[in-house]
């Protein structure tokens, strides 16, 4: 009797006193492209539901159009941007030019590609008053981009004429817009896919209907009203499941000087803005990131592992979590490569590769050569080019949070 007492008592202290070990939320991303929104507009129309998201985590100005007179100069149009930020690569990779998506070059893989390759379980969904991105841009069930399939789709709408009738004040977009939102929330509510984009029209057609305008200032607050259900959704998740859930809310480009077009390199067309709740944000997040860094900052959310020759084409930085370095530039002069950086860590090391082909593109692999090892804090390096003489260089920084690469294109 006395050893069953004892038995009992190790049994009870041992369920009371064992330690406990609560599962990792798991970590789920919503990502939402406005179109159209000038950041200086941002500034003077009431946001409640964006600015709810940015008080958790923060609300910046960013860059679309990549480095203006450079290889990697990128036209500030829809498609082009939305394509940035799916695959992390400026226009010279992702070969995305305009809105006619006539060639995209699907060797620069989508975030939702590198989400199902490496863990075909997760579901993807994508609520869109666009299906040209779904059906192009990440091109669902093509071949040649792997045969991705989203879990849920929905969208097409814009084609349904019949229950849309197209209006020349496009009020048609608005209702797609709002049927859209209304099915992202109800869907993130109910299933909680892994990770989802959620694409709205509306503003940017205010703005080539009517420029800098009352009805733009009106379009912005229709979207923050959508912004507000698929919030509340992804709230009501975080309360009831063990989940972590990342929103990211974007635009794709600005606008010229008088609110109609877009596509050139002024400032007012390439700066675009960037609000979300993402926990540990870092210092480049408040020092201007660009449309390719969203990407990044997604697969550190996810803790996705990308494959080295991919991540070593990528042209974004995650803007959340730990970062070494930023802005890599380089130059060829007198038979050497002079390149230069921005130091964010301290004592770390780093080390630089060089490739003089461009296979990746078709594909294949690049043969690197590495040309060093560098302090970060340095911000600088330099190597001779003799041997690897060439019209065309890749050259790729490689820190230990990951890669930053630049080309050298001889014209």
């Amino acid at each position: 009797m006395i050893k069953m007492k004892k038995i009992i008592l190790t049994l009870i202290l041992g369920y009371f006193f064992s330690p406990v070990f609560a599962q990792k939320a798991e970590k789920k991303v919503l990502f939402v492209i406005l179109d159209g929104i000038p950041a200086d507009v941002m500034d003077t129309v009431p946001t409640p539901n964006i600015d709810q998201i940015s008080k958790i985590g923060g609300f910046t100005k960013a860059v679309m159009g990549g480095n203006p007179g450079t290889y990697s100069e990128t036209p500030t149009i829809s498609a082009v941007g939305y394509n940035s930020l799916l695959t992390g690569t400026w226009v010279n990779k992702h070969n995305v030019w305009g809105n006619g998506i006539e060639d995209p070059n699907y060797n620069y893989w989508t975030i939702f590609r590198f989400l199902k390759e490496a863990r075909p379980d997760r579901k993807t969904a994508i609520f869109s008053t666009w299906l040209d991105n779904r059906t192009k841009l990440v091109g669902a069930s093509l071949p040649q981009a792997g045969d991705f399939t989203f879990d849920y789709y929905f969208d097409g709408f814009e084609l349904d004429t019949v229950n849309f009738p197209h209006d020349k004040e496009r009020n048609y977009i608005f209702q797609i817009d709002e049927l859209v939102s209304k099915e992202a929330a109800s869907y993130i509510r109910e299933k909680g896919p892994d990770l989802a984009w959620m694409y709205l029209e509306y503003t940017d057609d205010m703005g080539h209907t009517y420029g800098n305008s009352p009805q733009m200032i009106d379009g912005i607050a229709k979207a923050d009203v959508q912004i507000g259900r698929v919030w509340e959704a992804i709230q009501d998740r975080e309360k009831n499941f063990n989940e972590d859930w990342l929103i990211i809310i974007t635009t794709d480009h600005g606008r010229s000087a008088d609110g109609f077009g877009h596509g050139g390199q002024s400032e007012r067309e390439r700066t675009i803005w960037i609000a979300t709740n993402a926990k540990g944000l870092n210092s480049h997040f408040n020092d201007t990131p660009e449309m390719v860094d969203i990407m990044p900052g997604i697969v550190r959310h996810l803790g996705l592992e990308i494959p080295k020759n991919q991540a070593m084409e990528l042209d974004g930085v995650s803007f959340i979590g730990k970062l070494d370095a930023v802005d890599l530039k380089a130059e060829l002069a007198d038979g050497e490569i002079k390149l230069s950086w921005k130091s964010i860590s301290k004592g770390q090391k780093g080390r630089v590769w060089v490739a003089t082909t461009n296979e990746f593109k078709t594909g294949n692999l690049d043969n690197y050569w590495l040309m060093g090892e560098v302090m970060l804090d340095q911000e600088s390096f330099t190597f001779s080019t003799k041997g690897l003489e060439s019209d065309f260089y890749k050259v790729v920084l490689e820190t230990p949070s990951g890669y930053l690469n630049y080309w050298i294109v001889k014209k």
